[in-house]
């Protein structure tokens, strides 16, 4: 191809597979200019032209506009420093769309009236500052004044959803329902129960021994003692289930510094019960979709176990 060689609109436009009508309507805007005119007064471009309106070409499908090409190609602006600057506005643009994403689908899911939409809409459109502070005001209402102990620091820390700048539409209906959780007045006094009865739990055993030690939470001593039980098939009303039982209950009631009898029972019975709260599962299982976390084993099945056990060895 000769570099002095110069080509009119028509077979610029077929070299750069652009039409007549966008080659002339760049040329017209100084984005690509002629070189030269024929005798007859036509445009006529160099070859560099081509070179020039393919770059256009891609600028314009990433969305550049015309103004801040121009600069590029006459070097007023960085290629470089241009394109960080719109893959930060894209960036933004696909939270924003994940977000929407997010709310229409569960719009769609749940059947939601208009009022319920633009209340979702406004919960997925909340700020990194505005999500902390509405976390922070649920968390506050569950644990105030119990999160002395370094055990309750770490129990606030993983019950906190952390929605990445980037979340996928999963995340973001999760975190929706989330949202719609923390300010459940009814959920909030439930948790507020259970972390209660923890820390009542940590006090007596303090109050006993004299030294704090962080300790595993009843929740997970009793999964640990019937859930092999309930892999096994053992009957929890059967004979079979006694000395499993008894593990559970002594562990409580060393703890609580308490005799192990019916009235122990019933109260670790009314204590698995309260952690048995579906609304509970339903928040592990939202925060780990927020926080990208393996999915929680669900404690469902060994508490009903365990519940079951104990009710039937301490009749009321």
């Amino acid at each position: 191809m000769n570099g002095d060689t110069l080509y009119p609109i028509g077979e610029l436009a077929r070299r750069t597979g652009l039409t007549v009508k966008t080659v002339r309507f760049y040329s017209d805007r100084g984005v690509v200019a002629p070189t030269d005119r024929s005798p007859a007064g036509h445009r006529l471009y160099s070859i560099d032209a081509v070179a020039r309106l393919d770059l256009v070409r891609t600028l314009r499908e990433l969305g550049l506009d015309l103004p801040t090409i121009r600069k590029i190609l006459d070097r007023e602006l960085s290629l470089p420093e241009v394109a960080a600057a719109h893959a930060e506005a894209l960036t933004v643009q696909i939270r924003v769309l994940r977000l929407r994403r997010g709310v229409l689908t569960a719009v769609a899911e749940r059947g939601s009236t208009p009022e319920e939409t633009e209340f979702m809409h406004r919960l997925a459109r909340l700020s990194e500052d505005e999500r902390s502070r509405l976390t922070g005001e649920f968390l506050d209402a569950v644990f105030g004044g119990l999160d002395a102990s370094p055990a309750f620091a770490g129990v606030m820390r993983s019950m906190t959803p952390e929605l990445p700048c980037s979340p996928t539409t999963e995340q973001v209906r999760a975190w929706v329902e989330l949202a719609e959780m923390f300010m459940d007045q009814g959920f909030r006094d439930a948790v507020r129960r259970m972390a209660e009865d923890q820390a009542a739990e940590q006090a007596a055993e303090q109050n006993r021994s004299g030294v704090a030690v962080p300790r595993r939470d009843v929740t997970a001593a009793v999964r640990d003692q019937a859930g092999p039980a309930l892999a096994a098939g053992i009957d929890p009303t059967s004979p079979q289930a006694d000395p499993i039982v008894a593990r559970f209950t002594a562990s409580y009631a060393q703890l609580l510094g308490l005799p192990d009898d019916v009235g122990l029972r019933l109260r670790l019975a009314t204590r698995l019960e309260s952690v048995n709260d579906p609304r509970r599962e339903r928040y592990l299982q939202l925060l780990a979709v927020v926080n990208g976390w393996p999915a929680p084993e669900s404690l469902v099945p060994v508490l009903d176990w365990s519940v079951q056990a104990l009710r039937a060895r301490a009749p009321r």
